[in-house]
């Protein structure tokens, strides 16, 4: 099953994909811009709406993360 959405502050579409693994629900959250992937388990007794929250705020950290690794000022 896969989902689209956009969060406050978010740059653009967020896609989300959910993918049943026994009693765990892997889901994938992806930056439509950048291409951007973060997965994360969670038990399948969560709810949609928590699954997707906690994968957005881990690609939101993840793309932060990024940026500042790009940031200006920093010597390779």
């Amino acid at each position: 099953m896969t989902g689209a959405g956009r969060g406050p502050g978010a740059r653009g579409q967020i896609l989300f994909e959910f993918t049943q693994i026994g009693q765990q629900m892997r889901v994938a959250a992806i930056d439509a811009d950048s291409g951007t992937e973060v997965i994360l388990i969670a038990p399948v007794t969560a709810t949609r709406i928590q699954m997707q929250a906690l994968a957005q705020a881990k690609l939101r950290r993840r793309l932060q993360q990024l940026k500042d690794e790009e940031g200006p000022g920093r010597l390779f």
